[in-house]
Order: C-alpha cells, then structure tokens, then sequence
C-alpha cells in the first residue's frame, strides 16, 4: 500500500471516530435531565457513606466483645 492511501485512510477513519465522539457527547447531553445528575451524586455519596459505616462497623463490634 502506498503512503498516500495510509496517510488518507488515517485521515478518514480519524473523521470517523471524531463524528462518532460528537454523536455520543450529543446523546449524553441530551439524553439526562439536569435535575437527575445531582440526584445522582448525591444518591452516590449516601451509598459511599452507608458502605463506609458497614466497613467500620465489625472493627466497633470487635473492641466491645
């Protein structure tokens, strides 16, 4: 294969992959409420808090028995 066709091929397929990036950032955007992406953190954070307290929870129970 000559250089030329590589070099235009990586060309295309870079087009490619940049259309398909956009189309994708579109559909993220538009495809969530902005009222859930905080919802969404804040149900995250209890869920890390929760796991935090569990974990902590057998060593508590340890030191009394």
């Amino acid at each position: 294969m000559h250089p030329e066709n590589r070099i235009a091929l990586g060309h295309v397929r870079a087009a490619e992959l940049r259309a398909e990036a956009d189309a994708c950032r579109l559909a993220a955007a538009a495809g969530r409420p902005r009222f859930l992406r905080g919802l969404r953190a804040r149900c995250g954070w209890a869920l890390v808090e929760v796991g935090l307290r569990l974990a902590a929870a057998p060593r508590a129970a340890a030191a009394l028995a």
